[in-house]
Formats: structure tokens, sequence, C-alpha cells
């Protein structure tokens, strides 16, 4: 990549890992570390299943009455697919079977979902509101946890380094993530079937790095990034004599590096350890240590917190968005994966301007627009988050939110799935009425305080709309509830052109709900 790494460059690094490997690879069968004892199996879709034996080896995998026979190929990799399967709470034994024999117990079928993003999304039950009591109750050996660790690579990786997959109780929740995990006992408690939750996330991390090089390359927009990167993947290959160097600096780094990574159950171009003077946040690092090597783990689809380490963007980050979401489709090979993300919380200080445009306020924008892409939805949070702190305490909320995306557009359950959203807006005279989707059973003022459930305000007042001429100079707006719509004025503002809500860094008071308690989206109708 054009740049020194602790003094040799990080291809011949990768190379020279690859090369000790293999001197201590065995013949052995050997698989991808997101299969273990006690995982879950996605129901009701094909089953890859996958590793490495020595070339030529036949590969027998046995699993609750089904059989299925694969041959490892030329460089030791094979491949093959169980049938679909129903749900079954009832642990089992999968066998792989070659000139050794592999046996992972207590493996079940349910839903699979991936829980991704920076640190909201990685933040553990264990530091949530209300965390002890969840924590005690959260005994529920079908609601099953894997992490991944972090890792960050220069070429993808076809493993990943992972903690075992975890039954929830009292000894183990505590650390699961905390949204994946209250997302995935909505699902059970609706569902009454295993839920897998597939944690492989990293705080403070951007949304590039989480994104293919297919994905970028689907975006016009993102054609200079996408050029960056294939430029990064088209190295020239390094020589044996390079690679010996790097195996005898590895040596030197890492005492015993031979004995450490022949116990690794990694195939033998992947390093067991981070590339030094690497930096995780270039385009495809972490896809490449953490989410290829996840692949093609049968999903039902991917949750996805983040957006802070992108907060200064608008419309960019809706182009990045779409290239996650279509790179991470194509490479499953799932054209209609589900991937629903949360709307970054409110966050700092209330600047009370009828302006906005500060803080978050645009990437909120922008997340709201993801909604164009196909099987997107969004978890609107801006009234739970807290004004000093990034990481929200409330992730109960959130993980409901989530799910309710999820049962209504996967698992065909008849629930209101989101709160209003902008549709569009018609000028009145001196007024403008807004319409929304997804207003469920009415739009209501409300009020929202802690874990409690959304509390109708019958005499109260919406807050924090405001309105503005063709000057595009912003007033507040007086906004009352008409019907299905709301109406906005301002006695400032003769001719209105257009309308923003809770366009701000913290829209302190924002207030407009459905019935069902789901909480409108910030928007605004103009384009300034």
């Amino acid at each position: 990549m054009g740049r020194k790494r602790t003094g040799f460059n990080s291809g011949v690094l990768l190379g020279g890992v690859a090369l000790l490997m293999s001197l201590s690879l065995q013949a052995d069968v050997k698989m991808p570390a997101i299969f273990g004892k006690g995982m879950v199996l996605q129901r009701e879709r094909p089953v890859p299943v996958w590793g490495w034996a020595a070339p030529g080896e036949a590969v027998t995998v046995t699993f609750a009455g089904k059989t299925a026979n694969a041959v490892a190929g030329a460089d030791g990799s094979w491949r093959l697919r169980l049938d679909p399967m129903p749900a079954s709470a009832e642990g089992r034994a999968m066998t792989v079977k070659g000139t050794n024999g592999l046996t992972f117990d207590n493996v079940v079928v349910g839903e699979v979902w991936l829980c991704s993003g920076q640190s909201n999304m990685e933040w553990v039950v264990n530091s949530s509101a209300n965390a002890k009591e969840e924590i005690a109750a959260s005994a529920n050996p079908l609601i099953r946890h894997v992490k991944i660790s972090h890792v960050h690579l220069p070429k993808p990786s076809s493993n990943v380094r992972a903690s075992g997959w975890q039954q929830a109780s009292p000894r183990t929740t505590g650390g699961f993530t905390a949204v994946g995990y209250f997302f995935g006992r909505s699902l059970f408690k609706e569902l009454n079937v295993p839920i897998g939750l597939i944690g492989s996330n990293w705080g403070g991390t951007r949304i590039e790095p989480w994104t293919p090089p297919c994905g970028f390359r689907k975006i016009p927009e993102l054609k200079s990034l996408a050029d960056r990167v294939d430029s990064w993947y088209s190295e020239t290959p390094v020589g044996r004599q390079a690679h010996l160097d790097v195996i005898a600096k590895l040596k030197e780094w890492i005492p015993n590096a031979e004995a450490a990574l022949s116990q690794n159950r990694a195939t033998p171009e992947i390093p067991a350890f981070p590339i030094p003077g690497s930096s995780h946040q270039e385009a495809t690092k972490i896809y490449n240590g953490m989410i290829h090597g996840l692949v093609p783990f049968a999903l039902r689809g991917a949750i996805w917190y983040q957006g802070e380490s992108n907060g200064g963007e608008s419309l960019s980050y809706f182009h990045k968005t779409q290239a996650l979401v279509e790179g991470w489709r194509e490479i499953w090979g799932q054209g209609d994966l589900p991937y629903y993300l949360v709307q970054l919380a409110n966050y700092t200080g209330d600047r009370r301007d009828p302006k906005g445009g500060d803080g978050y306020a645009r990437i909120r924008d922008a997340q709201r627009k993801c909604l164009e892409i196909k099987n997107v939805g969004m978890a609107v949070i801006i009234d739970i988050g807290e004004a000093r702190d990034i990481h929200p305490k409330n992730k109960q909320d959130v993980g409901k939110r989530l799910a309710l995306w999820a049962l209504a557009k996967d698992y065909g359950k008849d629930v209101v799935f989101s709160g209003p959203l902008y549709r569009k807006s018609t000028v009145e005279g001196s007024k403008i009425r807004v319409s929304f989707d997804s207003i469920g059973s009415g739009l209501i003022v409300g009020k929202k305080d802690g874990l409690a459930p959304v509390v109708e305000v019958s005499d109260g007042k919406l807050e924090r709309f405001a309105i503005a001429g063709a000057d595009k100079v912003w007033q507040w707006g007086d906004a009352v509830i008409d019907g299905q719509t709301v109406v906005v004025s301002s006695p400032k503002v003769a001719v209105p052109v257009a309308v923003r809500y809770a366009y701000s860094a913290n829209p302190v008071g924002c207030n407009l709900y459905n019935r069902e308690g789901l909480p409108a989206s910030p928007f605004r109708t103009d384009s300034w």
C-alpha cells in the first residue's frame, strides 16, 4: 500500500505469516471459528459448511439426520451445503469427518443475525440501564451470542477470531452486545425459536473499513474510494526470500510464533495477530478481518448501530451505507439481505436555534434517506439519548425498535414497526401541511421517561418544528396535529416554503409520536 510497516511491507508480512503457518499446517480437517459448540444455524435456508483439509481429502458433514459430502480442492478448501431445516430447540451434534473427526455439540436451529457497528453496538448488557435486574433475569439457553475479536488486515482473511458461542445466563449475558441481546430477546418472545447473535463490532470505527471492495465499486459517487481500494488489492506479490526475511522478523517479534500458529484453527493465509503499524480505519480493513471470514455463514439479516465516527457527514454517508449494504449482499449471495440501522440518538447541548443543522442533524437525515434502499429499516431513538453521554444506557428500547422492523418485514407479524416518517408537504396559504407514513393508529404528542413506555400528553403542544420562506430564514413554528397530518405556521413567515423537525444535535422536547409509542424521525423538507 506504499506505506512502511515497522520496516517491512505489510504484503510481505501477510505472505510471510502464510508461509510460516503452512510449515506447521496439518492435514487434519479444520473449521472456521464461527463454527463451534452451542452454535445456532439459520432455519429454512440452505446451511453452508466449509473448512480446510489436505488436497483431495473427502469430508462428510452430518447433522439432524442430514449428510453432505465434499472433497478438498487443490488449495485445501472444501465447502458443502446442508438442506434447509425447520427451527429446533433440541441441542444436537454436528460431526465433520475427514482423516480426523470434529464434533460440535448442542447445536440448535433458529434465527441468526449479525450485530455490527461501533461502540453503541459493542456496548454490553453489563453497562446498560437496569443491568443487574436484566442480567439476573436473562437465563435463556435458546438465545446465544458469539463475539468476534477485533482484527484489521490489509487483505481478506478466510477466518475470524471468535470467543465461542455462549448461552444467555446470569453468568454470560453481561458480556453480550446489549442492543443485540434486547433485539434477540424481543424476537424470541414473538417467535419462540432459538436466536443466534453474531457480535462483530468495534467501538470508534467508521463505516468504510467494514465495507467490502465490491460495495464501493457499485456506487458511482464513491469511485475515487473504490479506485484507491482496488490499488491496494493489486500489489505485486513478493518473493520467497522476502517471506523468509519476514519469518525471521516474526520470530523476533513473537517468541514461539510457530507454536502459537500451529495451535490456531485459522487457514494458512491468516495471521492470528494484528499487522504492526496498520490503521484499522482504512477502507475494508475491518471487513477483511471481521466480516469476510464469516461468509457464507447463513444469516437472516443484519442490524447496524454506527455513525458517530462519520458524524460530520451528510449525503456521503447515504452513499457509504449503499456500498456497505450492497457489498454485504453480494458477498453473502443474498440480494435481499435485511439491514436495519439505528438512527443516532440526541446528544450534546441544545442550541435552541430554529435553523438547526448542528451536530448529528445532517447524518441523521442521511440515515433517514437510507430507507430508500431496498429492505433497509431504521430505528429512531431521538428520544432516548443523553446530552453528556454518547452511549445512552437505554439499549432496551433500541433493541425493541429494531426488532419491530424484523418482526413486521421478515416474520410477517402484524405490528407497527416505525414511528412517523416524513412523506410530503403541501403549502396552504400561510401554512404548510406535512404528511407522514407509519402513523400507526394515529399521531400524538407524547412523552418518554427512561425505560417507561411513551405516554400521550393530551393537552401537549408539538415542539421543535421550524418554518421558513423563500428568504431561507428559519423561525420556530406553531405546529398542531390535524387528523393524520401536522400543520405548521408562524406569524413571522407569510408564505412558507419549507419545514424542519428536530433537526439539531439535541432537539430537547421533540415530541411527535404515533399511538404505538414510536417517535417521528427528524426531517427537513428543504435541501439548503
